[in-house]
């Protein structure tokens, strides 16, 4: 594995399993065990200042960017891709032609286990995914999702912030 482009904030702690390339990551980031989180030389994935990636996860940030923000909570198993497709087959390229497309992840947003986020996602601030989604279109700030495909199952009042 080739490791470089590599930025580090102060106080990150990354498990020594887990994989990282062309990365720009923010203070105090905390990453477990066995994740894969990678850009691109040409497009570094970036993960704010006091997020928490948890194990098993991969960010996919290699063809569009992927920007992850401040406290966000990341639990295990989560899969977040700028593309996606058939890219061993080029006939299947036919019937089901690459996508890709940048996602970009609010502040303070928290993710449940086992969702997948596909190209072309923006979540707001503040929202919450619910475990197992499957999220292939974009939220606005304080939206609360799940399902498979995602939808708004409500949106956070500013008086249930705790």
């Amino acid at each position: 594995m080739k490791v470089s482009n590599i930025s580090l904030g102060e106080n990150v702690v990354i498990d020594p399993t887990t994989s990282i390339n062309n990365v720009k990551i923010g203070d105090s980031v905390k990453i477990a065990k066995f994740c894969s989180i990678y850009g691109s030389e040409n497009v570094q994935l970036e993960i704010g200042k006091g997020s928490y990636i948890g194990m098993f996860s991969i960010l996919n940030g290699f063809k569009r960017k992927l920007f992850i923000g401040k406290h966000v909570s990341i639990a295990q198993n989560v899969n977040i891709m700028t593309d996606s497709g058939p890219n061993a087959s080029e006939e299947m390229q036919k019937i089901f032609p690459l996508i890709e497309g940048e996602v970009s992840i609010g502040n303070h947003t928290w993710i449940g286990a086992n969702v997948v986020i596909m190209p072309n996602v923006q979540l707001g601030n503040f929202c919450v995914v619910a475990a197992n989604s499957f999220v292939n279109k974009s939220f606005p700030d304080y939206s609360v999702i799940g399902g498979n495909p995602a939808r708004l199952i409500k949106t956070i009042e500013r008086s249930d912030e705790i």
